[in-house]
């Protein structure tokens, strides 16, 4: 099931659409906490176009995500995540 996603405008600075978004956490490979940080996650899945995208939130509550970031994948993001 699919949470309630919030977006902040900043979840589109690297014009990934909100539809990508969708897409890729309904089709994610990997999601996991940001090693460095607390209550900040990442889950690595794949837009419309198949292509791998990076997408960075906060669990709000079990319900609810916000997304704050989102961007092609970029290889050294697996290294910063923990299972």
């Amino acid at each position: 099931m699919e949470p309630n996603i919030i977006f902040v405008p900043s979840a589109f600075k690297h014009h990934v659409t909100e539809e990508d978004i969708r897409h890729a956490y309904n089709n994610k490979i990997h999601d996991g906490c940001l090693e460095s940080c607390e209550n900040k996650y990442c889950f690595i899945g794949f837009n419309l176009a198949g292509n791998p995208i990076e997408v960075f939130y906060n669990p709000i509550d079990e319900d609810t995500i916000k997304v704050f970031h989102a961007m092609d994948m970029r290889p050294g993001v697996l290294t910063q995540l923990r299972d």
